[in-house]
């Protein structure tokens, strides 16, 4: 999650400075996809079964409550909408290891979660003399690979393909809200125990947190990516959950608003996944989606994995 966008990535109802929830549909990470051949019937019918970039990035936005976004960051970031794609690959960032991965299987198209040139809009023009940049750009572009970032449209699916990849992953989705899917109720279990469920499941060595391990939990609230740290503490305000879940903070806000809600004597925690862990299971939901959809094209999910490591 990004800097203006809502937990359900509608970008007029959510900023960093402001935390609207708007999901008005039930928690679908159990939901069966639809067949092959009903996706099929209601996409692009080719005898041929090939299909170009602009085609099946076209065919998920119709998927999309209200259809293409006047305003978006979900734009091409290399190649072209018309390259006959030959293999998709979906992950969190399009790295060079995962650009060099998708080269090695054959794929020309990679979609991507997050930023390829590293800040929000993929502005380019401050690094034009940059030899980090001009090597992964001249690499694509040598490889005629096709970047489209899905970001705001994965977040606006109803409910949320990121948040239902993520309880999908968890095994949560028996425990999310119908109207919410944010807001979990958990059996009752300890603080260490949610930790270590969650690392787990989402394949992770460590996690940070604020509270206390022998903490008593059930309610949990997961906001995953980098919503803000206002946004998060109003969350807490307002839902009044036992443990809070986000990708990512800013350290000088809910980590020591939740410490100080521990001193004042609250039964409340926050465990901090990091971002790519918080959402990467948000590209397992689009692959699926593309399996289901492309069955014809070979689609491979490539894990980013976390920039940062831990000593």
């Amino acid at each position: 999650m990004e800097p203006g966008k809502n937990l359900a990535g509608d970008t007029s109802g959510f900023t960093r400075r402001k935390f609207i929830y708007n999901v008005s549909a039930a928690v679908g990470a159990g939901v069966v996809l639809s067949s092959p051949l009903l996706s099929r019937a209601a996409g692009f019918i080719k005898t041929d079964d090939t299909y170009t970039v602009k085609q099946i990035m076209d065919t998920f936005i119709k998927d999309v409550p209200g259809g293409a976004l006047s305003e978006t960051v979900d734009t091409l970031k290399a190649g072209s909408p018309d390259t006959k794609v030959t293999g998709i690959v979906t992950t969190m960032f399009g790295t060079i290891a995962v650009i060099r991965e998708a080269i090695d299987r054959g794929a020309n198209f990679i979609i991507a979660h997050e930023p390829t040139f590293y800040n929000h809009t993929d502005d380019t023009t401050w690094l034009q003399n940059d030899e980090v940049y001009q090597f992964k750009a001249n690499l694509l572009k040598q490889h005629n690979i096709a970047v489209w970032r899905n970001h705001d449209y994965i977040h606006h699916l109803k409910p949320d393909g990121v948040t239902t990849g993520v309880l999908a992953k968890l095994d949560w989705q028996n425990y999310a809200d119908k109207d919410l899917p944010n807001l979990i109720t958990l059996p009752k279990t300890t603080l260490k125990g949610l930790i270590g469920h969650a690392k787990s499941r989402l394949n992770i060595a460590r996690v940070r947190y604020v509270g206390d391990p022998a903490q008593k939990c059930s309610r949990v609230l997961f906001i995953p990516g980098a919503a803000g740290g206002r946004p998060q503490i109003e969350a807490i305000m307002k839902y009044k959950p036992d443990v809070l879940i986000v990708g990512e903070i800013s350290e000088w806000e809910t980590a020591e608003y939740v410490r100080d809600a521990l001193a004042k004597g609250d039964n409340l925690s926050l465990v901090v996944l990091g971002h790519i862990a918080s959402e990467e299971p948000g590209s397992e939901f689009m692959l699926n989606w593309l399996r289901d959809k492309f069955p014809s094209i070979k689609t491979t999910h490539v894990p980013s994995g976390n920039s940062l490591s831990f000593m």
